[in-house]
């Protein structure tokens, strides 16, 4: 039996070619997406074969069922991608808006860990997660915005997961750099500087979030897919 992977937000955009990605490697994946009656969900499931889960992921009791019916759904679950983000450019947001954020990028990712451990320990078998991040949090930048601050704790977390629950759950992460614009065009950025003349593609992510998975002897990493962005100094700007 293949082994089956968790893909949170996996209906659109780098999710959608993760799921591809992943598929096309030998892995069966369970697509998520936050409705029922997502037609880009529906399209990607019946392509790839895939079995579907849907939930409000910031919603700690939707979080729990949607492990629930991906593992039903999959009885060979080993693996979670933690692919779904809510993002914001704001510096400031009100107090529901800023509580959504930190649920999905952040509480989520933590919760399915959790699960994706309690079940994989109690059946003895291996499992991995790796969670989405965004190089703009990555070290020597500090967290300015609560969607960058949800990410940056997500960073601290893999590192601390790592060694929570080592030998039976491995934890790394992918963290993008300027890959594709926001569906919002309010929050569209400059791409900003990089040190290679390609920009990454979903695709680039796709292939290290797939390493990753595989990776037996890797854990607490994080690999940043991001042209070299991370290594210029000083502030990125986007």
């Amino acid at each position: 039996m293949n082994p089956s992977v968790l893909v949170t937000g996996g209906a659109r955009r780098i999710g959608r070619r993760i799921c591809e990605v992943l598929s096309q490697s030998g892995w069966n994946v369970v697509i998520h997406s936050r409705g029922k009656d997502d037609a880009d969900a529906a399209e990607l499931a019946g392509r790839l074969h895939s079995p579907r889960v849907w939930g409000d992921l910031g919603d700690e009791r939707e979080v729990r069922r949607i492990f629930e019916n991906a593992a039903g759904a999959a009885p060979s679950l080993c693996a979670v991608v933690n692919n779904a983000s809510v993002f914001s450019v704001a510096s400031v947001l009100g107090a529901e808006e800023t509580a959504k954020i930190r649920n999905v990028n952040f509480a989520s990712p933590v919760l399915l860990t959790e699960l994706l451990h309690g079940k994989c320990a109690q059946e003895k078998i291996s499992a991995a997660a790796v969670n989405l991040l965004d190089t703009r949090i990555l070290p020597p930048a500090s967290a300015k915005t609560p969607y960058e601050k949800s990410k940056f704790d997500l960073f601290a977390y893999t590192r601390e997961a790592a060694k929570k629950f080592a030998p039976v759950l491995r934890v790394n992460a992918v963290a993008p750099g300027p890959v594709l614009a926001p569906p919002d065009p309010s929050s569209s950025e400059k791409g900003g500087a990089t040190l290679l003349a390609n920009r990454p593609s979903s695709g680039d992510i796709a292939n290290a979030v797939l390493f990753l998975l595989n990776a037996g002897a890797v854990t607490g990493e994080t690999i940043a897919v991001d042209s070299g962005q991370h290594l210029i100094s000083g502030e990125i700007v986007r």
